[in-house]
């Protein structure tokens, strides 16, 4: 699978793929910036008026709950739908999944459409497959990627959609089996947001690659990639946010070779 990363990483910059996106109001600016800066063209619309038709216009789309509203629950349930009708990939990112009833609701119904991707840390996967986990800590994970791979699995196998677990190592599970992705910087938890960003990217990878485990795969490695990069020219959160933008623009393939630590079973 190594060898074919960073082709796909090429077909998106060479591709430019429009992406729809129903983000949240905290990261909207920066998962927008992240998507032209691996070579994508993104799209932030929700209102109801104009979801149809911006969804069978773009080449993927990615719905993220992060600041919910029940104007945006009826727009991302709209378009989940009009996804799943036109065939259209399609990623959700299930921000705080566990707090509150209202989010856990909507989650249910999203899950019923049947999304390509499902990518959140270790906390929001388990209370997506409604396991046992801790009290949630606001969108922040109270568990280990490793113990989540139970629940991935189980939505995979509910919803055929590829599960992505993030955290200090990113773990795919589809029902082809299972990748790890040990790269990344703990200094990137420091900016709010970049969970988000990756999934945006997701949404950018999934719009060009037919494969979608390799699509997250390469995707989640360029993001770890380029925030360990990042990390070691920054002096801090504000500064990283700067140079990672820039690597995920400009990291060459020497770059992205050298540093991959990946494990694929």
């Amino acid at each position: 699978m190594e060898e074919n990363l960073w082709k796909h990483i090429l077909q998106v910059r060479k591709q430019s793929p429009l992406v729809h996106n129903i983000a949240n109001y905290v990261v909207m600016n920066n998962t927008a910036n992240a998507l032209l800066a691996v070579g994508a063209s993104p799209i932030m619309a929700h209102a109801h008026s104009e979801i149809d038709e911006m969804v069978a216009i773009c080449q993927s789309l990615v719905v993220n709950i992060g600041t919910l509203d029940e104007y945006w629950a009826k727009s991302m349930l709209q378009a989940a739908n009009k996804a799943h009708e036109l065939r259209k990939p399609f990623v959700i990112d299930p921000v705080g999944a566990g707090a509150t009833g209202f989010r856990n609701d909507l989650l249910s119904e999203l899950l019923k459409t049947r999304p390509t991707i499902i990518r959140g840390n270790a906390s929001e996967i388990m209370a997506l497959a409604k396991q046992n986990v801790s009290v949630t800590k606001g969108v922040d994970s109270t568990a280990d990627s490793n113990e989540a791979i139970q629940a991935a699995i189980n939505l995979n196998q509910e919803f055929g959609s590829v599960v992505c677990i993030s955290g200090k190592i990113d773990i795919v599970i589809s029902q082809h089996g299972k990748c790890y992705i040990k790269n990344g910087s703990e200094l990137m938890t420091k900016v709010t947001g970049l969970g988000c960003s990756a999934t945006a990217i997701i949404g950018a990878f999934i719009a060009t690659i037919d494969n979608t485990f390799e699509a997250v795969t390469a995707a989640m490695a360029l993001m770890g990639i380029a925030g360990e990069l990042a990390s070691k020219l920054a002096d801090g959160p504000g500064s990283l946010q700067m140079h990672l933008l820039d690597k995920l623009y400009n990291i060459t393939s020497d770059e992205f070779s050298s540093h991959l630590e990946l494990e694929v079973i």
